[in-house]
Order: structure tokens, then C-alpha cells, then sequence
């Protein structure tokens, strides 16, 4: 139906929206009684309306400005409210905007199809005051939650990278003080060897155990850092030459404890080398550290197939985790035991938590006290056209001092 305005979309009756009107309705109706009878209502209730005869000026002056919420009729000649909101959700401008259809229309095939287009809700002509505003300020207030919610996760995303980046800063500027007070400690050993028959030596050797021990703590950080900030590229990576190089970089901690480490054939996962290199030392790490006092450690690594790539488990039969902690130690820094029973900054699953979700996947662990733990995670599966065999095997490794 024509109207005087072409069908263009305009401020309501009482003009532009008021300072104090809560919320900006667009109400599409071709039908220019209707427009008259739903502008009243909801000025009158204070809230912000603009107006379109036409399914394609309701698409303009959606996209032009997005609106909170648009009240949209079904029959329209040329473009349905069907297509309307089809249109609306497929643009990412306005798709998170609510759709609340008010048609004449009662069947229930309308109503699925209306909700199946995209629709937040529907309401029958002839229709209530009381109910029209009720739906409104219910799909207000979940467009107002909804935008906070948003707004809470980009500002704690903002966090996250200002404090990811001041660790790396303050980690980079504590290691230039830190290897002056080890190279100097060490100088005064080698270059006065009497100290070492002296009652200094012991807090000499003190000053040298602190300082690996922070040093260690400051390259754990970085670890940590760099795991949020860095994106790599993904590439096919063999999980056997992983086992083998982690082997070779835990071998004096695998045989000064005397563990046995076993594991098959693991597959080809897609992934960075770099981190995921750190996320098997660092449970395998874990798993030497927490081993039971007088017992040999004994670490499994399995590799299960499931619908969306591997699920990897690292088995141990260390201390455990109670059950009521087991929610807490991905949280960095968080740490169940003192320094001085476990050495360790706190991170390391921290770590493993950020490089398994880089990579798409979950981890998570099962663990009973004194009955060892064991930490599941998923990576996605490798093309099998990247996939190099290597017969079936198993590695059973045993380290002794």
C-alpha cells in the first residue's frame, strides 16, 4: 500500500525519539493505520520508535542503524516479513538484532515458520497492549544482557593481552638483573676458591639454587605469555617424534627418578611442533614432579580416536589430585602445594590449558589421592594424505641413575 512518504522509514508520531525514551523499535507494517495504532502505544510508554511501510526500507534503515528490536508484520506485497528477517540475520550488522513478528496470521505452520526464518517471538493480531509491551521488555532486556556480555568479554579479552604482555615485558627485564647476580655468584666460587672451605659457601650455594629456581619461574611466564600471543600455522606433527624429542629433554629428571615411560603408536596430529612439544613435557614434567615418594614413577601416553581427531592421556601413579581440586589447577598460579614440598611457578597447566585450546581442542584430568592422575586432551586429526606409517610399536623406557 502507497503512503505519503514512499514507504521510507521515519521517526514515530511525537517526532525523533526523546532523551528519555528507553530503547529504538522499528516497526514494519504496510499498512499505515497499524503503524499510526503501534507508534502510539509504545510512546506513550517511552519508547524510541522509527517506521517503514516496506520490507525493503525496514532492511535500509536496519542496516543503516541498527535498531534494539524490530516489531515486523508478515504480509507485505514484494517482500515478505519471511524474507524480511531471512535477509536480516544472514547480514552480520543486524543479525543479532531481536525480530518480534506481530501477522494476523494464527496457524501453527506460520508461527514455525516464522521462528525457523529467525524470529525471537510472535505475537497474533488482534493483539493486547499489555502483551505487546510485556514481549518487548522481555527481548529488551536480553538484548541489554546480551550486550553487556559482550562488552564483559572484549574488556576481559583487553585484559587478558595487557597482562599476557606486561609478563612478557617484566620477564624480559628481570632476566638481564637476575644472570648478573648468577654469573657474579659463580665468579666469586671460581675466582676465590677458599670461600669454598668458609662458612659463606652455604649461602653462596643458596644465592645460585634461588637464582635457577627464578629463572626458571621467569622463563615459565614467558612460556605462558607467548602461548596467548602467538598464532602459529598449523602443520602435520608426528606424535612419536614428539615423545622422542621430549625424552631427550627430560632424560637427566627421567633418570635421576628412576621412571619408566611407555607409550604405542601415536598419531599425526595438526598442530604447531613448537607448543606442542611444551604441552607433552610439561604433563610428562608434572607427572616426574608429583611422583609418590619411594615408588618408581611410571608414565603412560595413549592416543584414543574419536569423531573429531585424538583424545592423548598422560597416566600416572604419583600423588593425585582430590577430586575438589580438580577444577582449579588449570587457573594460573594456582598451586595445591607449597614451593618448598614442589618446586614450580604455578603455570605449567595454565600453559597446557591456552596451547590445547589454540589448537581447538579441550583438556581436562581424573585423579583420586594417592592413586595418580591422569590429563586428557583432544587434538584434531592430521588429512590421512599427511599421515606418514610407521608400523605398530610399543616403547617401553625405563631410565636408571
Amino acid at each position: 500500500m502507497n503512503s505519503p512518504n514512499n514507504g521510507t522509514a521515519s521517526n514515530g508520531s511525537n517526532g525523533a525519539a526523546s532523551d528519555t525514551a528507553q530503547g529504538d523499535i522499528l516497526i514494519v507494517d504496510d499498512t499505515p493505520d497499524n503503524l499510526r495504532l503501534l507508534s502510539a502505544i509504545l510512546s506513550r510508554n517511552h519508547l524510541g520508535v522509527r517506521k517503514a511501510l516496506t520490507g525493503q526500507w525496514a532492511i535500509t534503515a536496519a542496516q543503516t542503524a541498527p535498531p534494539d528490536l524490530i516489531l515486523l508484520d508478515i504480509k507485505m506485497p514484494e517482500m515478505s516479513g519471511y524474507e524480511v528477517c531471512e535477509r536480516l540475520k544472514a547480514d552480520p550488522k543486524t543479525q543479532a538484532v531481536p525480530i518480534i513478528f506481530i501477522s494476523a496470521l494464527d496457524d501453527a505452520i506460520d508461527k514455525v515458520k516464522a521462528f525457523a526464518a529467525g524470529g525471537a517471538d510472535y505475537i497474533t493480531k488482534p493483539f493486547q497492549e499489555a502483551e505487546v509491551l510485556a514481549r518487548i521488555a522481555h527481548q529488551l532486556e536480553l538484548r541489554r544482557l546480551q550486550r553487556q556480555l559482550v562488552d564483559q568479554n572484549e574488556e576481559l579479552m583487553r585484559s587478558n593481552r595487557e597482562l599476557e604482555q606486561f609478563a612478557s615485558i617484566v620477564s624480559h627485564d628481570l632476566q638481564q638483573p637476575l644472570q648478573s647476580i648468577m654469573g657474579y655468584a659463580k665468579l666469586m666460587g671460581l675466582a676465590y676458591p677458599p670461600i669454598q672451605q668458609s662458612p659463606a659457601q652455604p649461602y653462596l650455594d643458596n644465592i645460585l639454587t634461588a637464582s635457577d629456581r627464578m629463572q626458571q619461574m621467569i622463563q615459565d611466564w614467558l612460556t605462558y605469555a607467548q602461548a596467548g600471543q602467538w598464532v602459529p600455522a598449523f602443520t602435520p606433527v608426528d606424535g612419536n617424534m614428539l615423545l622422542h624429542q621430549v625424552k631427550l629433554n627430560l632424560k637427566v629428571a627421567l633418570t635421576d627418578a628412576q621412571a619408566e615411560l611407555s607409550y604405542g603408536h601415536l598419531p599425526t596430529v595438526m598442530g604447531s611442533d613448537v607448543q606442542l612439544l611444551q604441552l607433552f613435557q610439561n604433563l610428562i614434567g608434572n607427572a616426574l614432579k608429583f611422583s609418590r615418594p619411594g615408588t618408581v614413577p611410571q608414565i603412560t601416553v595413549t592416543a584414543e580416536a574419536e569423531a573429531a581427531g585424538w583424545r592423548f592421556g598422560i597416566h600416572d601413579n604419583g600423588i593425585g589430585i582430590a577430586p575438589e581440586h580438580l577444577g582449579q589447577i588449570f587457573e594460573a598460579f594456582h598451586r595445591l602445594h607449597s614451593a618448598e614440598t614442589y618446586a614450580g611457578s604455578g603455570i605449567g597447566l595454565a600453559t597446557c590449558q591456552k596451547i590445547v585450546e589454540l589448537h581447538g581442542g579441550r583438556i581436562w584430568a581424573e585423579s583420586q589421592l594417592d592413586q595418580g592422575s591422569t590429563f586428557y586432551f583432544t587434538l584434531q586429526a592430521a588429512p590421512p594424505s599427511e599421515v606418514v606409517y610407521i608400523p605398530s610399536q610399543s616403547n617401553v623406557v625405563k631410565y636408571i641413575a
